[in-house]
């Protein structure tokens, strides 16, 4: 198994419901007159990052650790967000790095050292472990504290917007 059909699939899957999740939450807000600050600046409990950090870092665990894993510099956009319009174009940004990442660049890094940023301090895996215990939990965990968030304030998301499209699902 390598880094690239790992990692590429399970990004776009979860990028792509990414979108559908914005998209229900702007219409909820704009069914019931709700400012989209209300909903972007929502946390599940005080000292959690807001709906928009979570997206953001949705959208920057996918990009960084796919650039970083193909070597190449990793440096997220400014996290300037303020509607969820501007968010879905940092998720198809996000999107698009992905795309741009080859498997043949990517799979040489399994067992080299990639070093990433922790808050103002550095750290330093195997590609492999890198994208295995850090990067995807990390990306995983965003994306449903995203989701959590959109249903605690009574958007109607289930599981299936969560998940997006399944790669080489279908049923029997």
């Amino acid at each position: 198994m390598s880094l690239h059909r790992i990692a590429s699939p399970t990004y776009l899957q979860f990028l792509d419901s990414m979108q559908i999740l914005l998209d229900k939450a702007a219409a909820h807000c704009e069914s019931r007159n709700i400012e989209q600050s209300v909903i972007l600046q929502s946390r599940l409990y005080p000292d959690m990052f807001p709906f928009v950090r979570q997206v953001q870092a949705v959208a920057d665990h996918a990009a960084g650790s796919c650039l970083r894993l193909a070597g190449r510099a990793a440096a997220p956009p400014p996290r300037d967000e303020t509607t969820f319009k501007a968010l879905k174009a940092r998720v198809a940004n996000a999107r698009s790095t992905v795309e741009s990442v080859s498997a043949q660049e990517m799979d040489v890094n399994a067992d080299r050292e990639i070093v990433f940023p922790i808050g103002p301090r550095e750290a330093v895996m195997l590609g492999w472990d890198y994208l295995v215990h850090f990067a995807l939990p990390n990306f995983y965990f965003h994306q449903t504290a995203a989701y959590a968030i959109l249903r605690h304030n009574g958007i109607e998301v289930g599981k299936r917007d969560f998940l997006g499209a399944v790669p080489g699902f279908r049923l029997q």
